[in-house]
């Protein structure tokens, strides 16, 4: 489990499905007994007698749910996930079964860095830059048109991760169209992305996210 800084105060706990019954149990035990358990805007939400509270976030894909037991058992239940991970010029692209990656592909393609050069090199080096760029959105949109589209009725969510300009490049591809509705607020944050990066992504896609905030 991973555990980070919120914006406005908190921290991020990164749980998986397998271990949230688990989580649940030490919040319990280190927050002075049973938590006062609702539905919130988010997720649903803990209040532990001690005034420390745990929002948990479903992961993508999965149906909302208004007590414990039925978050327990959605956050359990397989779903069909697509991937989509991009930045610069590589992308990976990937179909996850429940925990199982099922179908994946990567592609790379060279885009020059940026340069510190001036005038007339530099102008030509940016538009170098910029049809590389280009190309590399092309060749990414081809691959999920190839892998995702198909499979767009049968996904509960497309999860996306790296550069989000980079993301939004490839989605904005007109025969992608069914895919957007099925887009995911999450962005994973990735590394350049390869089947190893994958392979991770598929956890993270998965996993719940929990808000806690201690008291005052």
């Amino acid at each position: 489990m991973n555990s980070r800084p919120a914006a406005g105060g908190g921290r991020w706990v990164d749980v998986p499905p397998a271990r949230m019954a688990r989580w649940i149990e030490g919040f319990t035990e280190r927050h002075g007994g049973p938590p006062e358990i609702g539905p919130g805007p988010d997720g649903l939400r803990l209040a532990a007698p001690d005034g420390t509270t745990a929002v948990l976030h479903p992961p993508p894909g999965m149906p909302g749910a208004d007590d414990l037991a039925g978050f327990l058992a959605a956050v359990g239940a397989p779903r069909r996930l697509g991937l989509l991970l991009a930045r610069k010029g590589a992308v990976a692209v990937g179909v996850a079964d429940g925990g199982r990656l099922v179908v994946s592909k990567v592609d790379t393609r060279y885009v020059q860095g940026r340069t510190a050069a001036g005038g007339w090199s530099q102008q030509r080096f940016a538009r170098r830059r910029d049809n590389q760029a280009k190309a590399a959105l092309a060749d990414a949109a081809e691959l999920a048109v190839r892998l995702l589209l198909p499979e767009a009725d049968r996904l509960a969510a497309l999860v996306a991760g790296g550069d989000r300009r980079a993301v939004d490049g490839i989605l904005a591809d007109r025969r992608l169209a069914p895919l957007v509705p099925l887009r995911a607020e999450r962005l994973l944050d990735v590394a350049e992305p390869r089947h190893a990066v994958l392979v991770d992504a598929v956890a993270a896609a998965r996993a719940v996210l929990v808000l806690v905030r201690d008291p005052g």
